[in-house]
């Protein structure tokens, strides 16, 4: 789902490759959309969570790994 302006007065989404003039959806399809952005700003915001955790836990795992080189 991607959501194009033309211009500020007719903007477009496209949907499963096709287009649609957003001022002419009804205000039922317009909350199902800003429902779906909302969705995926909040995958995006989790992905990039789960990113920095595993870098957290790669650079905790390479300093208990050193940590335990000194260690008979």
């Amino acid at each position: 789902m991607s959501e194009k302006q033309n211009d500020s007065s007719n903007p477009v989404l496209t949907f499963e490759g096709k287009k649609y003039s957003i001022n002419d959806l009804s205000n039922d399809i317009k909350e199902s959309i800003k429902g779906l952005q909302v969705a995926e700003t909040q995958l995006k915001m989790h992905e990039d969570t789960l990113k920095l955790l595993s870098i957290s836990r790669n650079f905790l795992a390479n300093q208990l790994r050193e940590k335990l080189k000194n260690i008979e």
